[in-house]
């Protein structure tokens, strides 16, 4: 099964003088890595509509939903600050392999780098403390539908977790076995709510992304 598709683009859902509120596509980098492959960005393409466009947190590549932006350097440090703080509300979507064996669970391993496969993230016992709260949401043949809502912000926290208790996601090029991998064109995993402060008028703000699958 070919795992390529069309790249779509970004879309924006809010907008005003401080921040943008993002839906990115799946197959998107948040920002431009290292190599000449990598520039193309969802800031960069931002940043040739609003040059001071600011990364607050990152998306992994395979992940699609939603992102807040900065627009200037006080939103930005505001934004960055309830993330570091956990101030902010995230949930996501995912589907995995397997059935779920309970309604609702939690995942507290803590997670470091993979020196010897990178990007990998493994479980360790001398990793940074991860805890991932999930909610099974049905079935569908072999898989689980889950609503994922991480407490801390690891690299790859939701895919290596819900890896660890023995539900790879769908799609997941990285640490799905080939059958999983096979089983979906893209990673099942979509970013579909996020919460946070707005930084100029402290209203809460909650926005809500249609998962596409």
């Amino acid at each position: 099964m070919s795992r390529l598709c069309p790249l779509s683009d970004y879309r924006i859902i809010h907008a005003d003088d401080e921040l943008l509120v993002v839906e990115k596509p799946t197959r998107m980098l948040s920002q431009p890595g290292v190599g000449a492959d990598k520039k193309d960005s969802l800031i960069t393409r931002l940043n040739l509509v609003y040059p001071t466009a600011r990364i607050v947190h990152r998306l992994d590549w395979e992940t699609s939903g939603l992102m807040v932006i900065a627009l200037n350097a006080a939103s930005h440090r505001a934004l960055s600050i309830q993330f570091q703080e956990r101030q902010t509300e995230k949930t996501y979507i995912a589907v995995v392999h397997g059935h779920l064996a309970a309604e609702h669970g939690s995942v507290d391993a803590p997670l470091a780098a993979d020196w010897n496969d990178k990007p990998r993230q493994i479980v360790t016992p001398d990793g940074r403390p991860s805890l991932t709260h999930w909610r099974c949401l049905g079935f569908a043949g072999d898989t689980s539908r889950v609503e994922l809502k991480p407490v801390t912000g690891r690299s790859h926290q939701l895919r290596v977790h819900m890896l660890h208790i023995g539900h790879p996601m769908l799609g997941d090029g990285l640490y799905a076995p080939p059958a999983v991998l096979a089983a979906a064109q893209r990673l099942l995993l979509h970013a579909a709510e996020l919460g946070f402060t707005h930084p100029g008028s402290g209203e809460r703000m909650l926005h809500r992304s249609e998962v596409p699958f």
